[in-house]
């Protein structure tokens, strides 16, 4: 049964409370805490989901993302899904600008959730260079977020790949893949700590170009990485020093790592772990987003 919502405001730029009825008709008050939310945005529509422990909200620009309510927070920023995944991943990243120039790109989504980011990027690389090569890697533990992904219909051209990556003929193991024409897709289904680490190990170097049936061996080793865990409040264990070196060693010399978060320990941790850490953009909040450059 959908609960009865008081929307409110957010008080300031890190938390929106929202007020809802219990079956006692009493009430009871939740936050979200993402720390990309924009200041004064009015609280958005929330809907129980029976399944599972997240529910459904429409953010500002009508896309659609989900409330976690382990970590207590949304997918994305309620200012807008869709446009986090363009302006604070493949516009910060500048991915338009290296696919005119490249036919091949290799990018790391770590913490895939609803697939948003890497949608976003293939409809922008496609837009440039229809013929490019698209290698990407996700990572994420909850494979129950993935089973609510054919129910989006979000203003991506190319989620349709998404929502076939994510069907069960497509998983083995914990892994799910898709080949399709100039694409490769994968999702590694794990704690993040450790399945980065299978991207070093001898017997996936190949996954790429096995998927699609090339002999070519490599080292697979990433353009950009799309660095989208819940917050260092709530998910530290993903904003450490040691994770970022992990990520850091599957990059290729000047790849680019690009995140929400601005708080200091974030940055801190990537600079120790060898990054060149800048400014993103300000996308839904005062503060700006953070680029790690190898």
């Amino acid at each position: 049964m959908n609960q009865n919502i008081i929307p409110t405001t957010i008080k300031d730029n890190s938390i929106i409370s929202i007020t809802t009825k219990d079956n006692s008709n009493k009430n009871i008050t939740k936050t979200l805490t993402k720390d990309n939310l924009n200041q004064n945005v009015k609280a958005v529509q929330i809907k129980d989901n029976p399944n599972q422990n997240i529910k459904l909200i429409t953010t500002k620009d009508n896309s659609i993302t989900f409330f976690n309510e382990q970590y207590k927070e949304t997918y994305h920023s309620v200012s807008g899904a869709v446009e986090e995944a363009q302006k604070k991943f493949s516009d910060a990243c500048k991915i338009k600008e290296f696919a005119k120039l490249h036919d091949e790109i290799n990018i790391l989504d770590v913490c895939f959730g609803l697939g948003y980011n890497t949608a976003v990027a293939i409809d922008n690389i496609l837009a440039v260079n229809p013929n490019c090569k698209i290698n990407i890697v996700g990572l994420e533990n909850d494979i129950n977020i993935l089973n609510k992904l054919n129910e989006l219909t979000p203003p991506i051209v190319h989620y349709d790949l998404i929502q076939k990556l994510v069907q069960p003929q497509n998983q083995q193991k914990n892994e799910f893949t898709l080949h399709e024409k100039n694409i490769n897709l994968k999702i590694i289904i794990g704690d993040a700590r450790e399945t980065i680490k299978i991207l070093n190990r001898a017997e996936l170097i190949t996954i790429i170009n096995k998927l699609a049936n090339q002999n070519n061996a490599k080292n697979i080793q990433f353009n950009f990485c799309f660095f989208d865990p819940f917050s260092p409040k709530t998910c530290p264990e993903l904003w450490t020093k040691e994770f970022f070196q992990e990520v850091y060693a599957v990059m290729t010399n000047n790849g680019v790592l690009a995140t929400y978060s601005c708080a200091r320990i974030v940055r801190e941790n990537m600079k120790t772990a060898g990054f060149i850490v800048k400014d993103g953009p300000i996308v839904g909040r005062r503060g700006p987003g953070t680029i790690g450059i190898k």
